[in-house]
């Protein structure tokens, strides 16, 4: 199921796209439900995928350094791998039952990865 521009309006690094552009991401999200406990990114997999955590807590933690911090609704993950062609830096378990949404590189680079080239 696809996220809804709705969901997506509320994420703060997509405030400034145009409607056009925030219909299109929302069309390419892909909307799960992850039960609590389960892991949804995993340090050094080679994954491309851009995650938005839409509800629900998840933690973040490194090998070595234990928890890194808690992710709350609003928060964007996964961005360091496809952004620069790297394994991931960190996993992310979520604490609570979550929702979350999630594209894949090709939508990143044509979408998001402007919004990080901006903050530059």
């Amino acid at each position: 199921m696809p996220a809804s521009v709705t969901e997506l309006q509320r994420i703060g690094l997509f405030a400034s796209l145009p409607g056009e552009t925030l219909a299109k991401l929302a069309g390419r999200m892909v909307r799960e439900e992850v039960p609590a406990g389960r892991r949804v990114v995993t340090e050094d997999e080679p994954t491309a995928s851009f995650y938005v955590l839409l509800s629900g807590l998840a933690a973040v933690t490194q090998h070595g350094q234990g928890a890194r911090g808690v992710l709350r609704p609003g928060s964007t993950f996964g961005e360091v791998a496809p952004a620069m062609g790297v394994a991931r830096t960190a996993s992310v378990t979520t604490m609570t039952t979550c929702v979350v949404a999630s594209c894949d590189r090709a939508t990143f680079d044509e979408l998001i990865r402007p919004l990080y080239a901006d903050d530059a």
